[in-house]
């Protein structure tokens, strides 16, 4: 029990510093980094001090890149706000149908019960002519 405890001690510590780890090193909305250019992998490679400060300003691609980022993810929100509104639409419509169908299933159920009680009486009177010929003969 007491080993069992240790175990899952150390493998919730584990879990948690890898979690930090990971959470330092992927910054997924963090598009103004210079990490994500070609120079920087230049630079790492090279010696020179010159070198390491030029990778350090982003190049004008990057920057560009950054603009097809953040512009592509607004055209993503705007699809997201459009479907949002359709679905909206098909929401009311199937609303709208579902109370005409909701309203013809009473009506349907309604009918239903009147030729059954319709058909019983149909049924009695039959029964009644039955006996009553039965009886005068």
């Amino acid at each position: 029990m007491k080993n069992l405890k240790n175990i899952i001690l150390s493998l919730i510590f584990v879990g948690a510093c890898s979690g930090a780890v990971m959470a330092a090193e992927f910054t997924p909305l963090n598009f103004s980094d210079a990490t994500y250019s070609d120079t920087t992998k230049i630079a790492a490679s090279s010696t020179s001090a010159t070198s390491a400060n030029n990778a350090a300003k982003p190049a004008v691609s990057d920057t560009t890149g950054n603009k097809n980022m953040q512009s592509a993810i607004s055209q993503l929100d705007n699809a997201q706000v459009e479907v949002r509104n359709e679905l909206l639409n098909y929401k009311t419509k199937y609303s709208e149908v579902d109370a005409k169908y909701n309203t013809i299933k009473e009506e349907r159920s309604t009918l239903h019960k009147q030729i059954r009680a319709c058909e019983r009486k149909i049924k009695r009177l039959d029964n009644a002519k039955e006996k009553i010929r039965k009886n005068m003969l």
